[in-house]
């Protein structure tokens, strides 16, 4: 081979060479971009704000469900009970955002618990979205909740008809509909009929003190919110009363919302909680359905 060969030669093997590792480089950029997610995502400064987030594998954009985990609103119970929920919906092809806040007995309580439900869903404008590259599909929203933290997934879904001053006012993230398991949605009536501690340990005090705080906190108060909220309870809940779902369902459809009350025969109040109970699959069935719908 003459010596203008041999150059061509290494010319065009130094070319290729530069366009395999081109063409390597933009692959692993296109798959880590697209891969599947599990992340811790911090939303604010104190070591409470922060969530799991969950994304499928595939560009997306994918439908969102804002998990708010229950447990009284107390410290001792925080968001991992959720995520074996969490990764169930997760595997179903939705991104999960399952979110942790101040509670009672840490740094919680009047009103920064309220503020940092707020806060958390309002960062999948931001961080978290940042942290899902940018795949999730911020006009399919919906929140889910369980107990207490089915009281706060009804608070955010309404959360916009609150005064502006009020915590919560103003949010940019508005939901598509809420799941609510078992949750408080009078908590008035479950400190008066229920006798429930945990309740005025959150809100500071009884309803006849601080009935102002009450209205704020009070998903039942908001009414109207036209916002679709589907309240599943047992039948056999001890904890929270069936009634508050029942009753909430017939205050909402009254004002003309699009409220719908599943109980689950037989169910207690933990069942919900539980990955492998019935009262989830159906639970599981009725979040995916609204996400993808």
């Amino acid at each position: 081979m003459s010596a203008s060969g041999r150059m061509s030669w290494i010319a065009a093997a130094m070319v290729a060479l530069v366009a395999s590792a081109l063409l390597s480089c933009s692959a692993s950029e296109s798959s880590a971009d697209d891969a599947a997610l599990v992340s811790k995502v911090t939303y604010g400064d104190d070591p409470a704000n922060y969530g799991m987030l969950h994304v499928p594998a595939g560009l997306g954009p994918f439908p969102v469900v804002v998990m708010v985990h229950g447990g009284g609103w107390i410290q001792e119970h925080d968001l991992s009970y959720f995520e074996p929920l969490s990764q169930a919906l997760a595997a179903e092809g939705v991104a999960v955002w399952n979110i942790e806040y101040r509670r009672v007995g840490g740094a919680g309580g009047w009103p920064v618990t309220l503020a940092d439900a707020d806060d958390a869903t309002d960062a999948l404008t931001g961080v978290v979205q940042v942290a899902a590259n940018g795949r999730l599909d911020l006009g399919r929203v919906v929140v889910a909740g369980h107990s207490a933290g089915g009281h706060l997934a009804a608070w955010i879904v309404g959360r916009h008809t609150l005064p502006a001053d009020a915590p919560g006012g103003q949010p940019t993230v508005l939901a598509k509909s809420a799941v609510v398991m078992a949750g408080v949605f009078d908590p008035a009536l479950a400190v008066l009929n229920g006798h429930d501690k945990f309740v005025r340990d959150l809100i500071g005090g009884p309803p006849s003190e601080y009935p102002a705080r009450y209205a704020v906190a009070a998903p039942i108060a908001h009414l109207p919110i036209g916002t679709k909220v589907i309240a599943m309870h047992g039948t056999a809940d001890t904890t929270v009363d069936p009634v508050q779902s029942s009753s909430y369902v017939q205050a909402a459809q009254e004002f003309g919302d699009p409220a719908e009350l599943v109980l689950i025969d037989g169910a207690g109040h933990g069942d919900f909680g539980n990955v492998d109970s019935d009262a989830w699959r159906e639970a599981k069935r009725v979040i995916l359905n609204e996400a993808w719908g």
